[in-house]
């Protein structure tokens, strides 16, 4: 099953859309928001399941033509956005791109932080910055939807609670980075939108593709037309979801429609392993003393996709340009 949310107010209206990403029909009978549905998830997928069946069989009322550009992203805004960076060797190539040792506690515990859920954009949104001084990069990730996760509850369970999963870019204003972490309190301003792919889809529609806590697909990055990399998301994620799910619950329940994010998908030793520039430019310092590519400035556009094994896209793609932002007054 896929799902979007047609932009309309705050928190988009729910749509269920055909496996090839041409169709769709309003679910609101069902939901009337995606976060609805997560709220009442085991009444709601039976119901939305068997409308996204009935669109499959073109049997349904009021289908429409699905245009990604009208899509917000599947969450508009949620209650809780927990990014983490589960494939360890890209921490351990950055610090290495700076002569920085990795601590072994990386490699037993994940890293996480807690992002900014309170307006994310849709796939073909405007990346905005002020200036392109800031590091302009892109992240492509995998991410997952919860419903309701007790506290404590191990990774072995958290499988189980996977209901959804997406692609995101999460924006990284890489050179605000180094003064906001120097101050020991975590991204902020360095951390400014994040956008989504045009649906989410239940984790049959990856078919053997997801192994439970996995998506064993390539992730491919294109920057002005031509590829940054295409990692297998499968591959080098040191942490999978059940783990990163464990590890965000460790010490608190989570609510319905929590997003956990993977971190930058990466492949140690690939020439097509990178997902984000700040990646490029350490393999670059370390072959060459310095990097060579510069971040994004106004005007590229990069674009995110992951496609099955028959050349699909399953959810959609993320094609952004990055636009100069001109505050108030």
């Amino acid at each position: 099953m896929k799902l979007a949310s047609l932009k309309s107010g705050r928190d988009g209206t729910l749509v269920v859309v055909s496996r090839d990403l041409t169709r769709a029909v309003a679910a609101t009978d069902i939901a009337a928001t995606l976060q609805a549905a997560m709220d009442n998830w085991a009444i709601c997928e039976p119901r939305l399941t068997a409308l996204f069946n009935t669109l499959q069989a073109g049997k349904v009322d009021g289908e429409f033509a699905f245009d990604s550009s009208q899509a917000a992203a599947p969450l508009p805004r949620c209650y809780h956005w927990a990014d983490g960076s589960a494939y360890v060797t890209h921490v351990e190539l950055v610090r290495k791109a700076r002569g920085a040792e990795l601590p072994e506690s990386f490699w037993k515990e994940p890293l996480m932080y807690m992002g900014a859920s309170d307006a994310f954009i849709g796939a073909n949104d405007d990346i905005l910055a002020e200036n392109e001084d800031w590091g302009i990069d892109f992240e492509a990730e995998v991410v997952v939807f919860t419903d309701d996760v007790p506290a404590g509850t191990k990774a072995h369970q958290a499988r189980g609670h996977i209901k959804l999963l997406a692609l995101v870019n999460d924006v990284s204003l890489r050179n605000l980075i180094p003064a906001e972490l120097a101050k020991q309190f975590g991204f902020y301003q360095s951390k400014p939108q994040t956008s989504f792919t045009p649906v989410a889809v239940t984790p049959d529609e990856l078919g053997d593709a997801w192994d439970g806590a996995k998506v064993h697909l390539p992730l491919i990055s294109t920057l002005n037309g031509s590829k940054v990399g295409s990692p297998n998301a499968g591959v080098d994620m040191t942490f999978d979801f059940g783990q990163l799910i464990e590890h965000a619950a460790r010490s608190r329940a989570l609510m319905a429609g929590t997003v956990i994010g993977s971190g930058t998908v990466a492949n140690q030793g690939s020439p097509d392993g990178s997902s984000c520039l700040a990646e490029v430019r350490c393999l670059e310092t370390i072959a060459h003393g310095k990097p060579g590519t510069p971040f994004m400035a106004f005007g590229d556009r990069i674009e995110i996709e992951m496609k099955d094994e028959s050349g699909n896209s399953i959810f959609g793609k993320i094609n952004q340009q990055v636009k100069q932002y001109y505050p108030p007054g």
